[in-house]
């Protein structure tokens, strides 16, 4: 559900405010329509899958009054999340200013986007609004330089991560040994012997743990905030449990100080500093995972070229592409990419566009048609007119739709921090009243309440619940690495196993994305090798995409070239060539239908393979038509056995491309696809997907191209052919290291594996805290059985801890199923 504010001009009295509102309650798919006379605005809830701005401001204009959407959107980056709930609490706490109509945080990009009225609100009130949640907002201006800072500051984050992760393994590896060691026959130095020095042997544990916890200052900083603003998270679990030992040990350590040695066993200074050092560990990989998201869009903003050549004042010069108008006349020479988009006004030529529609064949250009900015002109020289510039061409599109879908995507629900949510404040509590039940009804002293208290808070700490999902990941991502499959976030991996319904490119994804001739089909009295040999000879000196297939063939064949005369370019149309005397004509079907020169019996030959989604290519010779040779995008072989596996396995696949709907009707019967996308523009795939989104569907998209690169951001799962660009790959969730399209089953059953392993992990993650915690709140004790101390609670945590780990190894043992 959809909310806009818009300003309503041409009301003058209450009635009309009613009339206004009246008409925009009547449209279909609207929810709730306000109307303020004072402030002359109306705020509107409306599903925006039934209903357009359009067609709500069309709505008012029948009624007798203008509609303005005063509306903007703005993207900030965001600092000091660290999982769903502070994302959460952004969130909420934005969509509660006056004038805000959306807000959407992104813990996995760090991105937030508001769309807020900004007479009613500006970027201060929002950013100061972040602040006082307890995190900072900054917004963000996408230029390479500040892509470049940010990814420089995630950089920065993952080596401060590491760095505090190192430090604080070097104190706590003795500290383990040290407190216990002595307990499984470890040698311990004489000064450091618990039953000879009791003092240096805790004291020397309290040295050891302070530089952790300074390491892990955080934790306590984020995790108390939250806690006490009434959202608890997991750095809540690990700053209650890791104070609640290290306050006891302190305790404890006093006690040995005043004389009392039986609480030199007390100490758990060691729990304090290992839950802390493992979950760093944790966060590590999460700002890993969270370090490439920026690398897309700096590429995208790569391609264009820095400088344009225009002609100003009768005369030709260079300037940066920042000042090129609307209306210069831009030179392009042949090797060099169009600044801009526009429209050609002298010359001829053929342009690959590849890098933003994916197609490989080139495109013949002549006056009049539209040109395409960052694009490559393959042969002649030529003018073109600009019509969109800055931030209006296509490439620029591109990037705000790779921009605009990274940062909608819904936060990744982390599964323990939901759980952590509920289980912070009822651990909490049954602490609390555990202790002073003993104190007051059991009649024990405060050190028997306290050490109850202690022993739920300790055997509630969640270090192994900090464990179960990071591990697991680990596993899984490293076994698709083995099979190929580079999954670049855990986020990714635990959305894919949801997927229902897969869309694939078809030019490099599906087919292999350079054309290849496909049949050589000779005119009567003509031998196949005298059709290649003189189409290959007059192709010799070509760089059009078709005639270097059909020259790679010949030579493949291991067929000699002749020498050629006379040669000449037909724009749009084809070749014409003297071989040996020999007049001859090579192109496409303009080219024979201008020279007069008929099909004969080829005619039925030339329908067929144009029905296949095939590229006719006519050779005539000396004024006759000597025969066909036709060239194609040819299917990859593991196209239609990953297809066919992913239909057994209950998902739907659908192919999306910009070319013409015979040709890829053509391509999808040949691989067993029954939905096609066809003519999909390149600013368009990114809604087609998110049209199969609103259907309810999880969506994964898999492409190759620059111009998938929005439909890879804006799909719940990006995957990336790794043979396609770079940008592709950026912005994908996963990559195809094998280009091998059967990795994509692969990736599925992946993910299924091992989300079925973290649940398996979060339910022995809890299954020892939650039955331990009875005991541990002394229900044993109660009827004569013993108690649990806070350092066996601390062992059954730990023990939590390794059956996390060794479930998550058996992940090692993933096949993948073969199709049978």
């Amino acid at each position: 559900m959809e909310s806009k504010v818009f300003n309503i001009e041409g009301m003058s009295c209450a009635s009309c405010a009613q009339t206004v509102e009246k008409a925009a309650q009547k449209l279909p798919g609207v929810k709730a329509a306000n109307v303020n006379l004072a402030t002359e605005k109306m705020n509107i809830q409306f599903d925006e899958s039934t209903l357009t701005e359009a067609d709500i401001k069309k709505a008012v204009s029948d009624a007798g009054y203008t509609a303005i959407s005063n509306t903007v959107r703005k993207t900030f980056n965001l600092e000091g999340m660290s999982c769903s709930s502070c994302a959460q609490t952004i969130e909420k706490t934005i969509q509660k200013l006056a004038g805000v109509s959306t807000a959407s945080v992104n813990l996995a990009t760090e991105k937030m986007v508001v769309e807020y009225d900004p007479a009613t609100l500006n970027l201060s009130d929002i950013t100061r609004a972040v602040s006082e949640a307890g995190y900072e907002a900054h917004e963000e201006v996408a230029t390479v330089e500040t892509v470049d800072v940010d990814r420089e500051k995630k950089q920065q984050h993952i080596r401060d991560m590491w760095h505090r992760f190192f430090m604080s393994a070097i104190f706590t590896v003795p500290l383990l040994y040290i407190s216990m060691g002595h307990m499984v026959g470890m040698p311990l130095p004489m000064f450091l012997d618990p039953m000879m020095n009791p003092l240096v042997f805790a004291l020397t544990q309290l040295l050891l743990t302070m530089p952790v916890i300074y390491y892990g200052r955080s934790f306590f900083k984020v995790g108390f905030r939250s806690l006490f603003k009434g959202h608890p998270n997991m750095d809540s679990l690990v700053a209650l449990g890791t104070s609640a030992a290290f306050i006891y040990s302190l305790y404890a350590t006093y006690m040995v100080y005043a004389g009392d040695s039986s609480f030199t066993m007390g100490l758990y200074y060691e729990s304090a500093a290992v839950i802390l050092t493992l979950i760093t560990l944790g966060k590590y990989f999460e700002a890993v995972s969270k370090g490439k998201t920026s690398e897309a869009i700096k590429k995208l903003m790569g391609l264009a070229p820095k400088t344009a050549r225009v002609m100003r004042n009768d005369r030709e010069m260079e300037i940066s592409i920042e000042e090129v108008q609307e209306g210069d006349l831009i030179v392009v020479r042949p090797g060099e990419k169009l600044p801009v988009d526009g429209v050609v006004m002298e010359g001829n030529t053929s342009i690959d566009e590849s890098m933003l529609t994916g197609e490989s064949i080139p495109v013949e250009k002549k006056k009049g048609d539209k040109v395409i900015g960052a694009s490559m002109n393959k042969t002649g020289s030529f003018q073109y007119k600009a019509t969109k510039v800055g931030k209006d061409t296509a490439l620029a599109q591109i990037i705000k739709l790779v921009e605009d879908a990274q940062g909608s995507k819904a936060p990744i629900a982390k599964l323990a921090d939901q759980i952590s949510g509920v289980f912070v404040p009822i651990v909490i509590v049954l602490a609390v009243l555990s202790g002073v039940a003993w104190y007051f009804l059991g009649q024990e002293s405060w050190v028997f309440a306290l050490t109850i208290t202690i022993s739920v808070l300790v055997i509630a700490c969640p270090c192994a619940l900090g464990l179960a999902t990071p591990t697991a990941i680990m596993v899984g991502t490293g076994k698709g690495a083995e099979n190929g499959v580079l999954i670049k976030s855990g986020g990714a991996l635990e959305t894919t196993h949801k997927i229902k319904t897969i869309v694939f490119d078809k030019t490099g994804t599906i087919t292999e994305g350079k054309p290849k001739v496909t049949d050589i089909i000779p005119a009567e009295g003509i031998s196949e090798t005298e059709l290649l040999t003189l189409a290959a000879s007059a192709e010799r000196g070509s760089e059009h995409p078709l005639g270097e297939a059909i020259v790679n063939i010949a030579e493949e064949k291991g067929i000699p070239f002749l020498k050629t005369a006379a040669f000449n370019a037909v724009p749009g149309h084809g070749i014409e060539v003297t071989i040996d005397g020999d007049h001859l004509l090579l192109g496409n079907k303009k080219l024979m239908d201008e020279s007069q020169i008929s099909l004969g019996s080829l005619t039925a030959e030339s329908d067929t393979l144009a029905n296949q989604g095939k590229t006719p290519m006519y050779i005539a010779k000396n004024g006759k038509i000597a025969g066909i040779i036709a060239v194609a995008d040819t299917v990859k072989e593991s196209s239609l056995q990953a297809i066919e596996k992913l239909h057994r396995m209950g998902l739907e696949v659908v192919m999306i491309t910009g070319d013409n709907k015979r040709t890829a009707e053509a391509i999808a019967k040949q691989v067993g696809i029954g939905r096609v996308l066809s003519e999909v523009l390149p600013e368009d795939k990114a809604n087609e997907v998110k049209k199969l989104q609103e259907e309810g569907r999880k969506v994964a998209m898999v492409g190759d191209g620059i111009n998938d690169a929005p439909a890879l951001a804006q799909a719940d799962v990006g995957i990336a052919i790794g043979s396609g660009t770079d940008v592709a790959m950026e912005s994908a969730d996963i990559v195809l290291m094998r280009s091998d399209l059967m990795d994509v089953p692969t990736a599925v059953e992946l993910s299924k594996a091992t989300i079925k392993n973290i649940k398996e992990n979060l339910f022995w993650a809890f299954a020892y805290n939650v039955l331990g915690i009875p005991v541990a709140m002394g229900l044993l004790h109660l009827f004569g059985g013993p108690l649990l101390n806070p350092m066996i609670a601390g062992a059954a945590m730990s023990f939590s801890s390794v059956s996390v780990l060794i479930n998550a190894l058996r992940l090692k043992g993933f096949k993948p199923s073969v199709l049978k």
